[in-house]
């Protein structure tokens, strides 16, 4: 069936993304220096013998080589993140490039489409239906774990069938440790199968001194800031109403961050801050106040507030009563879904909590502490997105106004509205930004590949200058691993990467906070993304990204 296409489809399927100039042309590895991964180095190293230590790569501009066919599969893994599509179209023409006879294959569904032998040939013809386009929708995503014997024999079973020299895992952190494990797992058999991976996630967690921004981050910000930027409009236009607005972000507040830095929004909770100066719920509640007290003396009874959400698990005294029952309802999920009436369930966990973080369990609003206790993700944690702390916010920041105001002390008007931005940034048409980077990472993959390394992520470097400044090469999965309590016990994962209190973009932050939640904030509107039009506009670099380079000369 024919795909229905918007004129800006149409338009968007005639960009031609750019690459870095190392990458037009012939290529040379350059390797660096020998690596180790950011903690737990002996644990790390004894999981990864074949995988661990291998050095940084790059590639430069090298002679003309005679090279043959490469059948390459590729995954789509986890949540969807705008440029997606591009990485596969950047892999696809970086294989043709190296042979014409060279063969993509898409596995189905996400990384059980490896398991299940569920794929299809991409051909030319597949790939230009999606080049600048949004979604996972070219061959879907899913949530598989690659972490059992079988599976990986069972990919062994079609990676061979399919003569594939490798697997291109796209991923964020926890898919990226698969990634990594498949990778070890086939490097000890020597089974001729390399795996290279992609870093993806809009929430920005994926990042170190390597990967300076994971792809997706810059669209999905910019789609929230335009949705932000709409509501403070409206506000000021309407003078009522405060927003409280929850964005993505479980590990990390880069999405707060980066959308509150392009908008101005009044208040911007920082969950790294909250964790560093050990606030508690009513500490949090007390600085949404306090903006509200100052702009509603003023009669201004309006405004905006960015909260993160994955709040809750920073607040120290939510977090340990989180990592209780984490491990609590690991080890008693039977039994505890046994439990229909809401009641029963709230008290089976208070007698299997701690005296202490029973009393924090009963504090909760019922309906918080219901959803603290709902289905853990694949990984063992709670769901954070179901977690509406926008609304528990909202209500505790009333209790506290309706005390202000009998001492005299707030008199102005409150009223509330909530919001949730999640799935609204995920699949958004690529920014020229991310188009360029992820068809760069994918295009740099299939390199990788015809290097014959495995165990690496594709990385582009120096993000902030333009494209053609970009440097391009790999770094081993391994050198980003620590050890964390997952399911109850401790395993190997890609550390995720907090916002730096001492880094550019909070401190920037932090020295406009008084003027952003006076009574005289100027918001800024950053609109709808520009794809068309002067560079300044068009090719504009987050601000996060911006300030972060800045930072560095």
């Amino acid at each position: 069936m024919t795909r229905v296409k918007s004129p800006l489809d149409i338009a968007r399927a005639a960009y031609k993304p750019k690459l870095p100039l190392a990458l037009q042309g012939a290529v040379a590895l350059k390797e660096g220096a020998a690596t180790q991964s950011v903690a737990n180095q002996e644990e790390i190293k004894a999981l990864f013998p074949n995988t661990y230590g291998m050095p940084v790569l790059e590639f430069v501009k090298g002679e003309a080589t005679t090279n043959r066919p490469i059948n390459v599969g590729v995954i789509l893994s986890g949540g969807q993140a705008p440029g997606g599509h591009n990485v596969m179209s950047g892999l696809f023409d970086g294989l043709k490039s190296i042979h014409p006879d060279s063969k993509l294959y898409g596995f189905l569904g996400g990384p059980s489409g490896l398991v299940d032998h569920n794929y299809q040939e991409l051909t030319a013809e597949i790939i230009d239906e999606f080049r600048n386009t949004g979604g996972f929708d070219i061959i879907g995503s899913g949530r598989t774990k690659l972490e059992e014997v079988e599976q990986f024999e069972k990919g062994l079973i079609i990676a061979k069938k399919l003569g594939l020299s490798a697997v291109v895992i796209i991923g964020g952190d926890d898919s990226n440790t698969n990634a990594c494990i498949l990778a070890e797992y086939y490097a000890a058999k020597n089974t001729g199968i390399q795996v290279i991976g992609c870093p993806k996630t809009i929430d920005g967690d994926l990042k170190n001194d390597m990967i300076e921004v994971s792809f997706g981050f810059d669209t999905a910000c910019k789609v929230y800031s335009e949705l932000i930027g709409n509501i403070q409009r409206d506000a000021n236009s309407a003078k009522k109403y405060w927003h409280f607005i929850r964005l993505m972000g479980r590990s990390a507040s880069h999405i707060a961050l980066e959308c509150a830095l392009q908008t101005q929004a009044n208040v911007c909770i920082v969950s790294e801050e909250v964790a560093e100066k050990k606030q508690t719920i009513a500490d949090v509640v007390n600085t949404i106040a306090e903006s509200i007290v100052t702009r509603g003396n003023a009669g201004l009874n309006f405004g905006t507030v960015l909260i993160p959400e994955g709040l809750l698990e920073f607040i120290p005294e939510v977090k340990g009563l989180i990592a209780e029952l984490n491990d609590m309802l690991a080890h008693n999920e039977v039994e505890f879904k046994t439990l229909k009436m809401d009641e029963e369930q709230h008290a089976y966990v208070m007698a299997k909590l701690s005296p202490v973080n029973a009393t924090i369990f009963k504090s909760l609003p019922l309906f918080i502490a219901k959803q603290l206790t709902l289905d853990r993700d694949s990984h063992g944690n709670v769901q954070v997105s179901l977690i509406e702390t926008e609304k528990m916010l909202m209500d505790m920041v009333k209790t506290r106004l309706d005390g202000l105001k009998k001492e005299g002390k707030y008199t102005g008007k409150f009223g509330s509205l909530g919001h949730f931005f999640g799935y609204e940034g995920r699949c958004a048409s690529p920014s020229n930004f991310d188009a360029d980077y992820c068809y760069s990472l994918g295009y740099n993959a299939s390199l990788l590949i015809n290097a014959g390394k495995t165990g690496y992520m594709s990385i582009v470097r120096n993000p902030y200058l333009p494209t053609e400044q970009w440097i391009s090469g790999g770094v081993p999965i391994t050198s980003m691993m620590n050890m964390e309590r997952r399911h109850g016990k401790m395993v190997p994962v890609i550390q995720k990467a907090l916002v730096k209190l001492d880094g550019a973009p909070f401190k920037f932050l932090e020295s406009k906070r008084k003027e952003w939640a006076s009574a005289n904030p100027n918001y800024v509107y950053p609109g709808p993304i520009q794809y068309f039009g002067p560079t300044e506009v068009c090719d504009q670099r987050n601000h996060t990204l911006r300030l972060e380079s800045e930072a560095k000369k």
